[in-house]
């Protein structure tokens, strides 16, 4: 929980306090002084006899009762600091600046486990260790910059590197972003992002709390709390945008299925912030631009006017809208001929709309206004406008902000000149504005928000024979469950599985074909990966050829069994599920049989997963005009095909052991959808 003493304190003490403000503890005090922190400051510093202007405490035992304690001291003398403030002096904030502790090894861990146990012992907050500090309306309690005006609506923002949250703040502030709360975590050693998330819901008033929250990640410790207070601040409309480090899987482990070496744990954060309604960024400046195109309403509409007086930058930022799914329609007919003759001869308006380097301010103005109401096929403008140095531009950005409060449609401002134009995009700031500065990268993430779909509802499941299942589940051992036990696990769950039947003899074999239509599949059992080993035959017709084949898969090393299945036929599609702890089963779904290898084009979703999501899953594969049916050919029935991953995600539910699954492949048409081959990991 985080406490009123962290978030607003009357007191503040900073032990470490120093008149060097090239110290942390010197800096944090000079920051707190230089914002005007109303409250009481204290500094402690057995060093010292006055730290600023300020009267200094040689040690906490020194220290009247204290709301928010701010510790830059050697991490050794940190647990006996926290002891005394929390049960003597009534401390309840604590921000930790100090490093040596998780980071550094086992002893630092239990180092920073005692100091928390401390601090819950007295119901406390801890920010930290291995941070920066915090920011709110009240205080500045932080040693690095910079530092952000106070915005009542700006961005919220928690980040669990300091380094990172002050980069964030480098380039977000020169382009006009505002901030309101600011927490640097750290170590995350009693407060995680998850905290920070929950804290902003069930505090989120409509009216007065931030709408923006950014956040830069490096582990996600609890996904079932993020999901849920991330996705109640989406449906209250927060937008919220993050940063999760670690997108490469390093290292090897062993995996025996396609879903195995297809999913991990950056595909599962994906697949949560998917979930939860959060965009998932990779950089810094993808972050802010997406904060700054948050503080715009939402789009309506895809459809794009690119306003330029440069021919280039309009040319890259049409390519690039176009690529990310966006449209700049051709602007022409009589409103179309009306705006040019207003405009320099040699000017274009078809879209993009190309003013010409002498284009003026008012030149500017009728054309966001004829944009505005005269092309009812345009939803937002984008505003390429530099200079090259030869005149200056206020007029310019003037008529852009008019334009900005004045219109209905967003109006997006790029302004490239950061130095040559550095006075009048200040200016420009000035009025409340922001802007970005590179056309590429705005496309891009703009294209991104657009595309961005709402929190997935919780799921209500299809009914399924549990008790089936988990009579299964018990009595099968560790590892890949048979051919039976797959079979009689999807006859519970309800998913169609080919007709079939496991044979260990050559006359097993043979009476077999009494029970199974030919042609018929027969598949060797033992091998993990069968095609790699030519254990599998297609087109098995006649009874003569079963015994042949029998005998030819029996002999292939490592082989027990032979399985025999009714041969059906359709498009090859796959369904998979991983166990990526801690998030639980993510369900994949794409294309089947080799092609899975081939193009790895899959789709993942973390579990349970409701229809509306599975429906996605499929809409989002590259390969799905495929699964639609192209050049004559018939696709899958889309509706079987959810049912299938719905179905899945009972299973997964009601047998949580499973560790690895492959429904590799399902042959489907508009009248069925048939699992031909499936494997099944148990722990």
């Amino acid at each position: 929980m985080i406490s009123q003493s962290l978030l607003n304190p009357k007191s503040i003490a900073v032990i470490g306090g120093s008149n060097d403000i090239t110290k942390p503890g010197g800096k944090v005090i000079s920051n707190l002084l230089t914002h005007g922190f109303k409250g009481k400051l204290y500094a402690v510093n057995p060093k010292e006899k006055d730290v600023q202007g300020m009267p200094c405490f040689a040690t906490s035992n020194d220290l009247p009762q204290v709301d928010l304690a701010i510790i830059a001291v050697a991490a050794k003398f940190v647990e006996e600091t926290i002891r005394v403030l929390a049960h003597e002096k009534n401390c309840r904030g604590f921000i930790l600046f100090s490093a040596g502790f998780s980071e550094t090894g086992a002893e630092g861990k239990e180092l920073e486990k005692r100091c928390v146990a401390i601090v819950n012992e007295v119901g406390g907050t801890l920010i930290g260790p291995n941070c920066i500090g915090v920011i709110t309306e009240n205080y500045k309690g932080v040693f690095a910059g910079p530092i952000p005006d106070y915005d009542p609506f700006g961005c919220d923002c928690a980040s669990e590197s300091g380094a990172t949250m002050v980069y964030i703040l480098e380039m977000a502030i020169p382009r006009g972003l505002k901030f309101r709360n600011i927490f640097s975590i750290g170590n995350s050693a009693q407060i995680g992002i998850e905290d920070i998330l929950e804290y902003w819901d069930t505090t989120f008033d409509p009216a007065t709390s931030s709408k923006i929250k950014l956040l830069y990640m490096e582990k996600i410790s609890d996904p079932k709390r993020f999901l849920k207070h991330a996705r109640s601040l989406v449906n209250k409309g927060c937008r919220i945008a993050a940063i999760k480090s670690g997108a490469t899987d390093e290292g090897s482990r062993a995996v025996s299925s396609h879903t195995g070496s297809l999913s991990g744990s950056n595909a599962a954060v994906s697949a949560l912030f998917r979930k939860a309604g959060v965009i998932r960024c990779s950089s810094r400046v993808e972050l802010v631009y997406m904060a700054a195109i948050f503080t715009f309403p939402p789009l309506t509409g895809n459809r794009i006017a690119v306003i330029t007086h440069a021919g280039g930058p309009g040319v890259m930022l049409t390519d690039e809208l176009i690529k990310g799914g966006m449209k700049v329609p051709k602007i022409d007919g009589p409103k179309a001929d009306a705006l040019l003759a207003q405009l320099y001869p040699g000017s274009s308006v078809s879209n993009p709309i190309d003013f010409l380097a002498t284009g003026t301010a008012e030149q500017l103005g009728k054309i966001l206004d004829a944009v505005e109401n005269d092309f009812d096929f345009i939803d937002a403008s984008v505003v390429v406008f530099g200079t090259t140095g030869m005149w200056r531009v206020d007029d310019v950005y003037k008529v852009l902000h008019e334009k900005m409060k004045q219109c209905k449609k967003p109006i997006f401002p790029i302004l490239p000149s950061v130095i040559q134009a550095a006075e009048e995009v200040s200016m420009f700031h000035t009025m409340g504005n922001v802007n970005f500065t590179d056309e590429v990268s705005f496309g891009y993430v703009l294209s991104r928000v657009y595309r961005r779909e709402k929190p997935f509802t919780e799921p209500a499941l299809p009914k399924i024979d549990t008790k089936r299942i988990r009579q299964i589940i018990d009595g099968a051992e560790k590892g890949y469950l048979s051919p039976e036990n797959i079979e009689g696990l999807f006859e519970a769950a309800g998913i169609n599985l080919a007709k079939q039947k496991t044979v260990t003899t050559a006359i097993e074999a043979y009476y077999a074909t009494e029970v199974l239509q030919f042609p018929i599949v027969m598949k060797v059992i033992g091998p993990v990966h069968k095609s790699d080993v030519g254990g599998v035959r297609l087109n098995i017709s006649s009874r003569e050829d079963v015994e042949k084949t029998f005998k030819e898969l029996i002999r292939i090393p490592e082989a027990t069994a032979v399985l025999m299945q009714e041969q059906k036929i359709g498009t090859e599609v796959f369904i998979g599920a991983s166990k990526e702890e801690p998030f639980g089963h993510v369900i994949l779904c794409g294309l089947g049989g080799i092609y899975i290898e081939v193009f790895k084009d899959i789709t993942f979703a973390i579990a349970p997963v409701g229809k509306e999501e599975a429906a996605s899953m499929i809409r989002h594969l590259k390969s799905y005009p495929i699964l639609q049916g192209v050049r004559g050919k018939e696709g899958i029935n889309e509706e079987l095909f959810a049912d299938a991953i719905l179905r899945l995600s009972a299973l997964l539910d009601a047998a949580p052991e499973i560790k690895e699954l492959d429904i590799n492949p399902l042959m489907g048409s508009m009248r069925e959808l048939v699992a031909v081959d499936a494997r099944i990991c148990v722990s």
